[in-house]
């Protein structure tokens, strides 16, 4: 995910100095979508991963015990 992002950067960059013409333009941001779709899939399965540890956590039950 980590390299999805540093190319999401490079393409706003590049996008933002405007020395593409108009066809460039329109593949780098199609491009930029397709690495959008592959980053938020990603985040929705570790957000389920998330979910499931934080209810283990709160099923968690610590017993009292005696030093």
């Amino acid at each position: 995910m980590d390299e999805m992002l540093k190319r999401l950067n490079e393409i706003v960059s590049i996008l933002e100095k405007g020395n593409v013409t108009y066809e460039e333009s329109v593949k780098l941001y199609e491009e930029a979508g397709e690495i959008t779709k592959k980053c938020l899939k990603e985040l929705s399965k570790q957000k389920g991963k998330v979910q499931i540890v934080k209810q283990d956590v709160e099923n968690f039950v610590m017993e009292d015990f005696e030093i």
